[in-house]
């Protein structure tokens, strides 16, 4: 199920009693709990309030059946802990007859469950076995996924306006290319923004270009632009920043490779005409790259990049040996390209 509705349900106060919460947009989903603690009201650690991890699942059951001494309901979290994995299942005995214990204590007492706490299931991989099918029936599922770019524009625009500080949607779509889909670091870059802005101030793209640290993708992406335009000072200027910046040349060579490669996978899929949404494999926040790739590809021939791919693979394998040292030969490569 969607987030929409359990955004919704917090924002009115409305809580079910039986949540499993999972994916890979963590902050979302640590701040949905922040926010159902906050409604949920005074906790008291071991009273009220029971963590439980894979170490002490084994008391799950006994929680949910001791009272909250002097308060109405008891909070439940249980965090990683590993019921809703397949692998886990099979190797542990243990934890495969917890499985169905808990599973059917859910089943056979959900009454008294609801009346007496809210259980939440915190998982980042899950399996749907007997477990996640009975919280199915008896309570919700919500899926955290990395969001596409016009929900992400929707929250950016949420925070600025929350400050009082406006940015229009293309504005949010830059900052949102350079800084990348993860939502921590959107957060982190945007408080910056607001504060330089400050309230009842415009965001600009100059102020993302001044104040934001643009993610390594984003990087990777500007220096193959400098380097079909044949810019070598700006393609070697880029590359020294990410240096200085204390970003290892072994990262950005893996980096070069995969766009690289990226770009090549649109040639020959532009040549073969075969599905560019299929070929390039983006998750779907990342649909937004397409479009870029697509425009780079224009800047090389097929004979091109795949000697550069072969050239990024040789300076690997010779450094590995001995060989080179890798910011020159990645140096080497940029101006050899940059120079035709």
């Amino acid at each position: 199920m969607a987030i929409d509705k359990l955004e919704k349900d917090i924002k009115e106060e409305k809580l079910n009693n039986i949540y499993l919460l999972h994916g890979t947009e963590t902050y979302l989903l640590e701040n949905t709990i922040k926010k159902i603690k906050k409604i949920f009201g005074e906790i008291v650690q071991g009273i009220n309030y029971i963590m439980i991890d894979e170490n002490n699942l084994n008391t799950l059951i006994s929680e949910l059946e001791t009272p909250s001494f002097g308060f109405e309901k008891k909070l439940i979290i249980v965090r990683n802990s590993g019921l809703f994995k397949k692998e886990a299942k099979k190797k542990n005995l243990f934890l495969e007859e917890l499985i169905k214990k808990i599973s059917n204590y859910i089943y056979e007492n959900e009454l008294k469950i609801k009346e007496n706490n809210i259980l939440i299931f915190i998982e980042y991989e899950i399996e749907k076995n007997e477990l996640y099918k009975i919280i199915d029936k008896k309570g919700e599922i919500f899926y955290f996924e990395q969001e596409k770019m016009p929900q992400l524009i929707k929250r950016i625009k949420g925070i600025c306006s929350a400050y009082k500080v406006t940015i229009d949607d293309l504005t949010a779509r830059y900052f949102i290319e350079c800084c990348g889909t993860n939502m921590q670091d959107l957060v982190n870059e945007i408080r910056k923004l607001i504060e330089f802005t400050g309230e009842n101030g415009i965001i600009k793209k100059e102020d993302i270009d001044i104040l934001s640290i643009k993610n390594l993708e984003s990087i990777i992406f500007d220096l193959t632009d400098n380097l079909g335009n044949k810019n070598v000072k700006k393609s070697l200027e880029v590359f020294k920043n990410l240096i200085y910046a204390k970003e290892s040349a072994q990262k950005i060579l893996f980096s070069l490779y995969n766009h690289f490669k990226k770009i090549y996978i649109v040639k020959l899929s532009q040549k073969y005409k075969k599905n560019l949404d299929e070929t390039l494999n983006l998750k779907p926040n990342q649909m937004f790259l397409k479009n870029k790739f697509v425009n780079q590809a224009k800047f090389f021939n097929e004979n091109e990049l795949r000697k550069i791919l072969d050239e990024l693979i040789l300076l690997d394998s010779n450094y590995k040996i001995g060989l080179i040292d890798l910011e020159i030969g990645l140096e080497s490569i940029l101006c050899r390209y940059c120079s035709k």
